[in-house]
């Protein structure tokens, strides 16, 4: 549970590993269906998850867009000034009745996401709709009632953040573990003997990837693992040698002691890291070069090392920000889904290259979606249910997911008045999917997410 005021003692020695970071170190903490029908695969398979966290929260209601006459002329009386052109939309199709209720649905996406569109067309891409914080299915009138059943601090950046990381909504506690790094926790089995943690963070601290016996590994993309400054000369040698035995040094204070002991774990996994890359071939792939574009690059080379680094179970967070577009919120979302694109296109690329499009799934999270009726300025305010990107070869893809509201605001699916949607899929539904494809054991996935016992459907049919 998520506490933002107090400071515990392991927040301390996580914040002795940023700022240890801050030195350079890399902290301690189109698919083939006779292949396809085998994806969730043995135990000893490799796989990967692949978080990327789209920070300030995503107007998803501009990622998909019902695509037909009724649906987009409904669409375009609500959105007004921030309702896309109908013939600007990428047109993609529906193959079953999951989200919507009905036959065969015409779909449109951000014109920006062209790569995203073939990818869907090709069936490496799912979309889930109206996810959202929820420990249980909730009505409107539950809603208006208040209460236990909402989770704290709806619309506030921090808290949704720290929600939809640790699948806890009900106080505002500890924030000690994510719901990642408790899936890394419950299949240590299968990483025995590794030298490198399970996960990675490529884009800073993120309480998603801390587990009770698990604490993940940071780094910034393209940096070599380790202390800057240092080049292997003699005297560089001779430093690092004596700063390693200052760590060891007993203070008789306990909280340096245990800063001291995982900044020591952490140069020896970056040099472990560094061993395992720094002979493996370039990628052939081309990533972008955003921020997001190198990100994804530094995953897939670290892929790419898997057998050295004896895992087989590795997951990575990443993060696009900028998405909290209060105002002027077209030519934002267009420039940020403009690098999102390439960068994930890329991403699934080279997982084909690697040999692995079938055993790496990454998704997205947000805050939360925006309103649905705009602002001013051309923005968006805070809201709660919104859709969300599923990529791999293990992904039975060409769908949409979980079920839309009903998109109009004030609806029985509105908080309000301007399209705060309550979510339909809870995170623990969308985590727990994930999560039993990656090999977590049904009897475990309470332990994971603790609200999933709430909803009479545990997991969706997304993942193959």
């Amino acid at each position: 549970m998520f506490n933002k005021h107090k400071v515990t003692r392991r927040d301390f020695v996580r914040m002795g590993c940023c700022t240890a970071a801050s030195f350079g170190l890399s902290a301690a903490l189109g698919r083939l269906n006779l292949i396809h029908a085998y994806a969730s695969g043995p135990a000893t398979e490799y796989k990967a998850l692949v978080c990327i966290f789209l920070f300030g929260g995503n107007d998803s209601n501009n990622l998909i867009i019902a695509n037909d006459t009724a649906g987009y002329a409904s669409y375009l009386k609500y959105r007004a000034n921030l309702a896309l052109a109908q013939n600007t939309l990428l047109p993609i199709v529906a193959k079953t009745t999951q989200a919507s209720g009905s036959g065969q649905v015409d779909y449109g996406l951000h014109p920006a996401l062209t790569n995203l569109q073939g990818l869907f067309a090709g069936g490496q891409l799912g979309l889930i709709a109206n996810v959202g914080t929820l420990g249980q299915p909730l009505t409107q009138a539950q809603y208006l009632a208040g209460g236990s059943a909402l989770p704290i601090n709806l619309f506030s950046h921090s808290d949704q953040q720290a929600q939809w990381q640790t699948a806890e909504f009900d106080t505002i506690g500890d924030g000690s573990t994510g719901w990642v790094g408790r899936t890394a926790d419950k299949l240590q089995s299968l990483n025995a003997g590794a030298t490198f943690p399970p996960v990675t963070s490529v884009a800073g601290g993120a309480i998603l990837c801390t587990g009770e016996a698990t604490q993940p590994y940071e780094m910034s993309p393209g940096s070599t693992p380790g202390l800057s400054g240092y080049n292997g000369t003699a005297a560089e040698n001779a430093r690092l040698v004596a700063y390693q035995q200052m760590l060891t040094l007993n203070s008789g204070l306990s909280l340096v002691q245990d800063t001291s002991s995982v900044m020591t774990q952490s140069l020896e996994q970056s040099a472990v890291l560094s061993a395992a890359i720094k002979t493996l071939p370039a990628l052939q792939t081309v990533f972008p070069t955003t921020s997001i574009g190198a990100q994804l690059k530094q995953v897939a080379q670290i892929i790419q090392a898997r057998s050295s680094l004896g895992l087989l179970r590795q997951i990575f967070f990443c993060s696009l920000g900028g998405f909290d577009t209060h105002s002027g919120q077209l030519p934002i979302q267009q420039t940020l889904y403009s690098q999102l694109d390439p960068a994930m296109a890329a991403f699934y690329n080279s997982t084909v290259e690697l040999g692995l499009p079938q055993q790496v799934t990454a998704f997205t999270l947000s805050d939360f979606n925006r309103t649905f009726q705009p602002g001013t300025n051309a923005g968006t305010d805070h809201a709660w249910g919104g859709n969300h990107l599923i990529l791999g070869g293990a992904v039975n893809g060409g769908d949409v997911y979980g079920k839309f509201p009903d998109l109009v605001p004030g609806s029985p699916n509105d908080v309000g008045t301007n399209g705060r949607w309550i979510p339909t899929t809870s995170v623990d539904q969308y985590g727990a999917t994930l999560a039993s494809w990656f090999g977590v054991a049904t009897s475990d996935l309470p332990y994971i997410f603790p609200n999933l016992a709430n909803f009479p459907t545990q997991t969706l049919t997304f993942m193959g």
